[in-house]
């Protein structure tokens, strides 16, 4: 800027350019834009050709579940590992788990690889939430987007919900009030939707609102709207690891693995360590945090939680005590299960619901199984009884008021000889020095009380 005002000095020296001298300041604004705009040019001509890696695309199809958002953690490792040029996100879904739809927003919002997303059919309620998140969205003809009212409609889930949606259109550059009536039926969009109907948009209703940028009729018409036709693609679809955490972020498999768990914890502090509830609890919390880990919906908080709990449970079970290890540990085990579960109160009611679960399963074990012929398969019913000639230990009943002579000090506690037999006793409290004349006066269990013999 300074050469350029140099030579704009210069020329403004000399008489006949008159013009230059008065619109001065005009010319010197004008090269200041042409120069700034070459150079943001120039910038974004090295961007585009420093992406010259693949174009990863993933298709959400179907419920949105754990496995889902396991998928396109998977698809956008790899787009930035390869650095990909672009990441293209075809959705045809009706909606699904709000907790799964959440993460995927965050994964597309956080990725520094340009997505796009593709509406090949249809994306409501959370599949409406994901499209969003992209800073380009293209609907095929017939496509829709929108009917995000949330279930169980309540005040305050329609309330978080709608913030979701408000702030995630805001933060791609769209108008937030459209997607606001997407979820609260309450509001209406002038045009499209009367307050008390839920706002879902078409095809070119979608364009008009600028919900999306263009029509196009396949993957071959995006691509080649944003240049990617010459990429190679890397596709991503679910395999047998999404399936599974999918499974296992399903609601009721949650419940389940959830009670089995509590089941096996509250087993093991009844039986004192019997092992065989302890495998199945060990079985269950992989899987159930394993479903979690593989979704992204638990990190190291909520496993390091569980384990920290386990071991609490380990120590009261090991340790005497008052039960403060047992409340601790468990304490600790419910509240990861919370934090996994998402922290709300759709995860209050899935934590009570196995835990309710888990108890009435614990009472029915407790009162059936100990006359069930399962019971009587595994438990030992042969005991040595008094009544049958056993005896536990020696019978100490017979040196009661019996005399003996002490041969160590009595601290209180130290050894007698009676009838030539060395015995372990303890005095009333007091000292007794040995060789002393001692009566055995009190004889429970093994513990043998002695007096010193008064002499006359």
């Amino acid at each position: 800027m300074k050469v350029i005002g140099a030579w704009f000095g210069g020329l403004l020296q000399m008489k006949e350019l008159d013009f230059f001298r008065r619109y001065q300041g005009c010319v010197l604004k004008i090269c200041s834009i042409l120069l700034l705009g070459a150079v943001l040019l120039s910038g974004g001509l090295v961007s585009a050709a420093a992406g010259e890696g693949p174009v990863v695309v993933v298709t959400i199809r179907g419920e949105i579940d754990g496995g889902q958002a396991a998928l396109v953690q998977k698809a956008l490792t790899a787009a930035k590992d390869n650095g990909a040029t672009a990441v293209l996100v075809e959705i045809d879904t009706f909606g699904g788990m709000v907790d799964a739809a959440v993460k995927i927003r965050d994964m597309i919002s956080e990725t520094t690889v340009p997505t796009i997303c593709y509406i090949k059919n249809r994306a409501w309620s959370a599949g409406a939430l994901i499209a969003l998140a992209h800073k380009h969205i293209v609907i095929a003809p017939g496509g829709s987007i929108g009917a995000a009212e949330p279930i169980p409609t309540t005040e305050k889930t329609v309330a978080a919900l709608r913030a979701e949606f408000a702030a995630t259109a805001n933060k791609t550059g769209r108008d937030p009030k459209v997607a606001e009536a997407m979820v609260d039926k309450s509001l209406g969009y002038p045009g499209f939707a009367e307050p008390g109907q839920i706002l879902a948009l078409a095809d070119y209703q979608a364009v008009k609102v600028g919900y999306a940028e263009i029509v196009a009729t396949d993957r071959a018409a995006v691509m080649a709207r944003y240049g990617l036709s010459e990429k190679p693609v890397l596709e991503y679809s679910q395999g047998w690891p999404e399936k599974l955490a999918g499974w296992l972020s399903d609601p009721a498999v949650k419940s389940i693995l959830i009670s089995i768990i509590v089941l096996a914890v509250l087993t093991e502090i009844k039986t004192a360590g019997m092992g065989i509830a302890a495998v199945f609890g060990i079985v269950a919390a992989v899987l159930f945090f394993g479903g979690q880990w593989m979704s992204g919906l638990a990190g190291w908080t909520e496993l390091l939680l569980f384990i920290g709990g386990v071991v609490l449970v380990i120590v009261e079970l090991t340790v005497p005590g008052f039960g403060f290890f047992g409340l601790a540990g468990i304490a600790c085990i419910l509240f990861s299960f919370f934090l996994a579960l998402g922290a709300d109160l759709t995860a209050v009611n899935l934590l009570a619901a196995s835990l309710a679960g888990a108890i009435v399963i614990f009472l029915i074990i407790v009162r059936r199984l100990p006359s069930s012929r399962l019971w009587r398969h595994i438990v030992l019913h042969d005991a040595e009884t008094t009544q049958s000639g056993y005896t536990s230990g020696l019978d100490y009943e017979a040196y009661l008021g019996r005399e003996g002579l002490t041969r160590s000090p009595l601290r209180p506690a130290g050894i007698m000889v009676l009838d030539e037999q060395q015995l372990d006793v303890v005095s009333e409290g007091q000292f007794i020095p040995p060789q002393t004349r001692v009566t055995v006066v009190n004889v429970s269990s093994n513990r043998i009380v002695v007096r010193p013999v008064k002499e006359e």
